[in-house]
């Protein structure tokens, strides 16, 4: 397939997709924002009140905090279950990593709450998601490099060289031949332009007018053609790497500045239409970025592609590239079998606004001519200034008496106020939005048992529950099955999280997509109240369990005993379970260590026997030694006083023979 058929080919799908959006859809949408905002109905007779009714917004509204309670209780919105036990622990570390993307490295809060509420609205919410690269461009300079330091910058392709190369300052010494100073080492300064690659995952939500989808698609999956229809600016499309010359083509007026849906959206804005940017790279160009199953290579079978154009009908293709996933989540609150897109609140909503506001305004024109009534008079018999002057207590002037008579309007107050409770009545039955299912009918709670107030209140958030189920099977298991997919494919850089209050080293390289995904959302038939009731009689019969039957029993294991207890915290409101009881993952590290105690104690204290009698052969040796050295100095003591009585007795004895000798006769 050319070039040529292929922008033909999207270009027929693109209009196709957009008649049939701009016919369906397009003016219902505009019409629910009008509604939703209480703009006027059209059908309003001057003079006459002209109210409002704001049902639609009134149900969304009643709807939105029950939604976003359910989905952001915790900071937990999906679990991943393993497909093998080895996989277990990795599937729970992909579950913290997966809710710290969308709650972390994106407005988790914001986003979810802007989809919930177009689908509300505007029977499909859609968010796009999409690994978002950047790269950030900086000049540094370094000093005193040498050649080794020099040269693996140099060899580094994000670092470009700006200028030339100096020399830096170095240590000199004096060359001993010649007598001059020569340096000791070489070293460089150098400056480069030094550009960082970033990526990380982004999910944006996408306003339904810029979604496309062909005409018969009953799901993202079996849908051939989709798109995001959007307007960039120039200065966009060439910093995303396109030729600016191209780009400049298709620049100017753009389609979509036009659209009834954007402008009903910017309303209360002053219109900035038709007025150019005083930059020209601001100028707008409309952009497609099309995901179409098509034959390109001509094997009969048709792959996915991602394709990317520009101008009214995509006519100038800028990309064109394989592609393994669609980036887009949709949800619908009121799902249609074999439809895409299924029934939003005002489709609900629509005929009861009109017939309350209808209702109210002839109520108020009945006590407007109740407190206000007409007045006929005779012409030229009555002074018309003072009839028109409406001050209380200001006077009549008439010729004569009768010439004025009050013309009052019949009251219908009576018939009005039963026909809108039972208006109101119909729209908690359609919507199940109600005083009761908030807790606040005092006429239905009052006075009734514990049990009734419960069913009450259970069976009129029946419906809710029925849409946040809705949409957690659908839109939200799309979204965090494709983030899951892109940690996969693209997060390839190891990194390091705070996850259950700890630094967790996170290396998605490791991973795999097959994982089963579990939305964790606060769903049931009970209030918090009860759960947390319910779980204290569940941990009060596993407590019983376990005394019984030990920690080894077939029925309840310490791991589901701590689940419990935590559960029982995350009810209660409390995000950080890790403060009240440790994970099961902590409480067999150290099961684990002390399984080891004992024998480390072992260890321990044969270590402490061999060290004392070590210690105790020392101190004999050193008595040994000591004693040895006594008794040594003992033997000199006594060998020298011998010595000194000998020779004490050769002393005496020579003086004695000398004495004899002397005495000799000669």
């Amino acid at each position: 397939m050319d070039e040529y058929q292929l922008s033909s080919i999207i270009s027929s799908e693109i209009r196709d997709s957009l008649n049939h959006f701009d016919s369906e859809y397009s003016q219902e949408r505009i019409r629910a924002l009008d509604f939703y905002l209480g703009e006027p109905l059209g059908n309003e007779v001057e003079g006459r009140s002209q109210v409002v009714d704001t049902t639609v917004s009134d149900v969304v509204e009643q709807l939105m905090p029950s939604l976003m309670r359910v989905f952001t209780s915790n900071d937990k919105y999906v679990r991943f279950n393993a497909r093998t036990p080895e996989d277990t622990e990795r599937a729970e570390q992909i579950s913290d990593y997966v809710n710290y993307v969308i709650n972390h490295d994106n407005e988790g809060y914001k986003v979810l709450h802007n989809w919930f509420k177009d689908s509300l609205l505007f029977r499909l919410g859609v968010v796009k998601y999409y690994w978002d690269e950047q790269v950030d461009v900086t000049e540094e300079e370094y000093e005193n490099l040498n050649e080794i330091e020099l040269a693996a910058l140099m060899a580094n392709p994000d670092y470009e060289l700006v200028g030339a190369i100096t020399e830096g300052s170095s240590e000199m010494m004096e060359d001993p031949e010649t007598g001059e100073m020569i340096p000791l080492n070489q070293s460089f300064n150098v400056k480069f332009r030094v550009s960082r690659t970033t990526g990380r995952i982004k999910i944006a939500n996408v306003p339904p007018e810029e979604f496309l989808i062909n005409r018969r698609a009953t799901s993202l999956e079996d849908a051939h053609f989709i798109a995001h229809r959007t307007s960039m600016t120039i200065s966009d499309l060439v910093a995303m790497g396109y030729d600016r010359e191209l780009v400049e083509k298709y620049a100017g007026h753009s389609e979509l500045d036009l659209e009834e849906e954007r402008e009903s959206r910017f309303q209360d804005l002053e219109s900035t239409t038709g007025l150019d940017a005083a930059d020209p790279t601001l100028a707008e160009v409309t952009y497609y970025e099309c995901i179409m199953n098509i034959d390109v290579d001509g094997d009969g079978i048709a792959e996915r592609r991602r394709i990317v154009a520009i101008g009214d009908a995509g006519d100038e293709i800028l990309e064109n590239e394989p592609f393994d996933h669609i980036p887009f989540a949709v949800v619908s609150p009121i799902l249609m079998p074999h439809r895409l897109i299924g029934r939003s609140i005002y489709d609900m909503t629509e005929d009861l606004q009109v017939i309350k506001s209808t209702l109210l305004r002839q109520y108020l024109d009945s006590v407007y001519s109740s407190t206000m009534p007409r007045i006929a008079a005779v012409e030229g018999q009555v002074n018309l200034d003072d009839l028109l002057d409406g001050a209380a207590g200001s006077v009549i002037r008439v010729r004569q008496q009768g010439m004025l008579q009050p013309i009052t309007g019949a009251q219908v107050g009576g018939e009005i106020r039963p026909l809108l409770d039972y208006i109101s009545g119909i729209q908690e039955n359609r919507t199940g939005i109600s005083k009761a299912s908030q807790g606040l009918d005092a006429n239905a709670l009052q006075s009734t048992t514990a049990s009734a107030v419960s069913a009450t209140v259970r069976g009129a958030q029946v419906k809710q529950e029925a849409i946040a189920r809705t949409l957690a099977e659908t839109g939200m298991k799309q979204l965090f099955k494709g983030i899951l997919h892109l940690v996969t494919k693209y997060d390839n850089k190891a990194r390091i999280v705070r996850l259950r209050n700890q630094f967790v080293p996170i290396d998605p390289t490791e991973w795999h997509s097959e994982f089963d995904v579990v939305v964790q959302v606060g769903l049931g038939t009970a209030d918090d109240e009860q759960k947390i009731a319910f779980l204290t009689a569940i941990a009060s019969k596993q407590e019983q369990i376990l005394m019984q039957m030990g920690a080894n029993n077939p029925l309840v294991s310490m791991d589901q005993y701590v689940n419990t207890l935590r559960s029982i915290v995350e009810v209660g409101g409390f995000k950080d379970a890790d403060s009240f009881f440790n994970s099961p993952q902590q409480i067999a590290m150290m099961q684990q260590q002390m399984a080891q105690q004992p024998q480390q104690d072992a260890n321990a204290a044969e270590m402490a026997k061999m060290q004392a009698e070590m210690a105790l052969k020392r101190e004999r040796m050193m008595m040994e030694i000591e004693l040895e050295r006594e008794k040594m100095n003992a033997e000199l003591e006594l060998r020298r006083q011998e010595l000194t009585a000998e020779a004490q007795l050769r002393a005496i004895k020579a003086q004695t023979d000398a004495e004899i000798s002397t005495n000799l006769p000669r």
